[in-house]
């Protein structure tokens, strides 16, 4: 897989084709939205929906923890979707921290956080409001929050629509502005927000393997 390189307020950034961030000069991953047992809330409400979400979603991030060496992982919010998250999902997940108790983890919360509820203690991940501050970045849920940093955030799940012709294609995609940033969602069952962007902003899409730019 090709990640892409960009610099922001001074700082190279790793644009992930798995839809994450790496900061190499801190040894961080920042992840947006991954929305631990979304597919399961459907299920309950007899919606049929893919099995086996949590488990990839948790083989991804090791894939990148094998292959981007972290010592801190953020989460930009909406980590656990809804109350009531099933004893599986939640085993599956002390099981893999366990598994990574070397890893700093830390959880700035969204608007499905305070739904759902903090993760148990027992998975020792510091939970924050945002923003959270570490220079020159502020991490974030939500995208429009002011600050001096320069805010990193998830919340929208973008996407950006490319068109030939007859042919038209959606793909995921990092929005990158002035002041700030927006992630694609992590989560393998999250869905997308078809973005416009802004003059001066700029759009990486999520192709197959690949962050690519795009002129807009």
């Amino acid at each position: 897989m090709s990640a892409l390189q960009w610099q922001v307020a001074g700082e190279v950034v790793m644009l992930l084709p798995q839809k994450a961030i790496y900061w190499p000069t801190t040894s961080t991953l920042i992840i947006a939205d991954i929305h631990f047992g979304k597919a399961g809330t459907f299920r309950r409400l007899g919606v049929p929906v893919p099995h086996g979400t949590t488990a990839q979603n948790l083989q991804l991030i090791d894939e990148l923890i094998a292959r981007y060496p972290s010592k801190h992982l953020i989460f930009l919010g909406d980590f656990l979707h809804a109350a009531g998250t099933s004893a599986s999902t939640l085993q599956n997940l002390l099981i893999w921290r366990q598994s990574h108790h070397q890893i700093a983890m830390t959880l700035v919360r969204g608007n499905h956080d305070l739904r759902a509820g903090d993760p148990p203690a027992i998975l020792n991940i510091q939970v924050v409001d945002e923003p959270y501050l570490v220079k020159p970045f502020a991490f974030c849920h939500y995208p429009d929050i002011n600050s001096d940093h320069y805010v990193i955030a998830g919340h929208v799940h973008p996407a950006f629509r490319l068109s030939s012709g007859h042919e038209k294609l959606r793909l995921p995609c990092f929005l990158f502005g002035a002041s700030r940033a927006i992630l694609p969602s992590f989560g393998a069952f999250t869905g997308s927000y078809n973005i416009t962007p802004a003059t001066g902003e700029h759009v990486f899409v999520v192709a197959d393997d690949s962050v690519i730019k795009i002129a807009v």
